[in-house]
């Protein structure tokens, strides 16, 4: 009646055992360490950067306890941990002077940072630490607001530069063309003109909608965006201002940063360890400008000494970026703010390009600019804090207009990182921060003090009360209730969540939660007591009975954490995180675990003639 199978043992051990696993990091604590990120925008931090750290320190005599390289994406970094502060300051020092051979123009950004001392093994299995949020660690908190009307209206006046190309190559003459909100209005004199110019747009741009319309003589073609492309140039514009975001934040030296998108159209930027809110804002609000500008042929460059070059008034000596040496014209074609779109295409031979759309006068310009230079070299230049890097050289192969194409990319993922590096030189669309928050790190040490005590005196007075109240099943009620405070934290860390003081209250609350739940099951037992049940008779109908009960309450209360997640922001998403992950294991561990510990204690005795849960007052007996 009450016992289990051996697999249901096994299953429970086997849950402990990773519990534990993924909880240890957490006691391990941190050691100094650096992390080494690219300042460049056309330099990626690569595994050879770990090799130069290594001979660097190695030559120096400098000891350091690991060197590793963390390919995340565009936040790829190296990092060095050291045995005491004193050797990390050191090799900062010299890592900066040896990595950047020119101060005043730094290729990579070493910043003091905090390596948790997790085995090798341990994070062989992922298992790592949790991160500490801003109001445990101290720092700034930024939530933004993505001007997506602003993108859109970008994106709109894109297309209408592109159809206004389109429709004067292909000789569609028109009455007029203008937008109108999110769409664009084109007039007609006739019918068959109308459907042309439909022909000539649909095979050109896909992610339009037409519809036909009167207003008086005139005949109307209706140009909008289709739902999923609308959807696509909001969700694009977003993406863009965190790719921008991240490198800006490089800057900051900022070791763990927080960069991600909230709800369809918000930012949330958290800086731990940042107290200077000033220099955040300015950092984060800085812009970055694109140039287009024609090569100056005139020029014989000597490609090992181009300094020796005579360079024209009108020109000037570019060394940094792609295809440099290279002298450009002053003269600027247009700026970045003419791109309404730049992605990763393919051209006529399926090889690797990007797809360029400009708006308005983005297009004429370029149209006035290439007319006369057919065969001739373009590059485009990135200027970022005041410092140039050339992106991209091609030859010009045919007049262009609003929409061209970059070709020679090489490699996919080259043609990915030309078109992002065009999106994100500048925000896409505007942004307005709308909630601002600086923790102190003193106060931070003193969240994680108060949140701590306040976790395990809750469990001390919680476990207390259990065992003086249900004796031996207030005690399995502990046990359980350590099982699910042990697998809330190990869930946390295999997640890589960001623990925060509302985490650490909905921790609190997971623990009288599914305390509630074995108080159920306690009580439940004692009532089939009453009624004369043999005791383990009582223990079964008990834990049967209280199931459906447990069962109901939890998942009401899943679904409104569920709502918090879904629909809350910053403090309460991190709050919502937590709760709903401490009813999954509550639920596991009150009932699942405990019976497993009840059915191996009192499940061997046959003859069992009483059991240990305290008082079972039985009616008729009191006095």
């Amino acid at each position: 009646m009450n016992r289990y199978p051996v697999w249901k043992y096994i299953l429970i051990a086997v849950a402990l055992f990773l519990g534990a696993l993924y909880t240890a990091p957490n006691y391990f604590g941190e050691s100094p360490a650096l992390q080494v990120t690219s300042d460049k925008s056309t330099v990626k931090v690569t595994s050879e950067l770990t090799a130069q750290v290594e001979a660097v320190l190695k030559l120096e005599k400098i000891a350091s306890e690991g060197v590793t390289f963390d390919g995340a994406g565009s936040r790829s970094s190296v990092r060095i941990r050291f045995a005491d502060p004193d050797t990390q300051f050191k090799a900062k020092l010299l890592l900066e002077k040896d990595l950047n051979p020119d101060p005043a123009d730094p290729t990579y950004l070493v910043t003091v940072n905090l390596q948790p001392n997790t085995p090798k093994w341990m994070q062989s299995l992922h298992a790592l630490p949790m991160y500490l949020g801003l109001d445990l660690r101290g720092g700034v908190h930024f939530l933004m607001q993505v001007d997506t009307k602003a993108a859109l209206v970008k994106r709109v006046q894109g297309i209408q530069a592109s159809a206004r190309g389109l429709l004067r190559d292909k000789s569609v003459r028109h009455a007029g063309l203008e937008r109108v909100g999110d769409t664009i209005e084109i007039k007609f004199r006739d019918a068959d003109t109308r459907s042309k110019a439909k022909d000539v747009l649909a095979g050109q741009m896909a992610d339009l909608d037409f519809a036909d319309a009167v207003d008086g003589a005139d005949l109307k073609l209706i140009v909008s965006l289709k739902p999923a492309a609308l959807k696509q140039t909001i969700d694009e514009g977003v993406k863009q201002n965190i790719a921008t975001l991240s490198k800006r934040v490089n800057e900051l030296g900022v070791a763990e940063p927080i960069i991600q998108q909230q709800g369809p159209d918000r930012i949330v930027v958290q800086l731990p360890g940042v107290q200077d809110v000033a220099r955040a804002k300015a950092i984060i609000g800085r812009t970055a400008t694109l140039e287009v500008r024609m090569v100056d042929e005139s020029v014989n460059l000597d490609r090992d000494h181009p300094e020796a070059a005579t360079i024209p008034m009108n020109s000037e000596l570019f060394t940094v970026g792609k295809g440099v040496p290279v002298v450009l014209s002053k003269d600027v074609i247009l700026t970045g703010d003419y791109i309404s779109s730049a992605t990763a295409s393919f051209d006529q031979n399926q090889q690797s390009a990007v797809s360029i759309d400009l708006n308005g006068d983005g297009g004429r310009k370029m149209r006035e600019a290439t007319r006369d230079h057919i065969k001739e070299r373009m590059a485009i230049v990135l200027f970022e804090k005041g410092k140039p890097e050339v992106l991209s050289v091609a030859t010009i192969q045919s007049e262009l207009g609003s929409r061209f194409q970059i070709t020679g990319m090489g490699a996919a993922e080259n043609s990915v990182e030309l078109a992002l590096l065009l999106r994100s030189g500048a925000l896409y669309a505007p942004m307005t921060i709308i909630e601002e928050r600086t923790i102190g790190p003193q106060l931070g040490a003193e969240n994680i003090k108060k949140g701590l005590h306040s976790t395990v005196y809750g469990f001390a007075a919680i476990a207390i009360f259990m065992i003086i109240y249900y004796m031996m099943f207030g005690f399995f009620s502990v046990l359980a209730l350590a099982c699910n405070l042990l697998l809330l934290i190990a869930l946390l860390s295999m997640l890589q969540a960001t623990l925060t003081l509302p985490g650490i209250a909905a921790i609190a609350l997971a623990l009288g939660m599914a305390i509630d739940a074995n108080v159920l099951i306690n009580e439940r037992i004692r009532e089939e007591l009453r009624s004369g049940a043999s005791p383990q008779a009582a223990i079964s109908a008990g834990f049967d009975r209280a199931w459906a009960t447990i069962l109901d309450s939890n998942v009401t209360t899943l679904i409104v954490g569920l709502a918090l997640l879904l629909f809350g922001s910053g403090a309460v998403r991190g709050f919502a995180v937590v709760h709903c992950l401490g009813i999954m294991t509550s639920m596991f561990s009150a009932v699942f675990v405990s019976r497993g510990v009840v059915n191996l204690w009192y499940g061997r005795k046959k003859k069992l003639t009483s059991v240990a849960i305290g008082t079972v007052w039985i009616p008729g007996l009191s006095k």
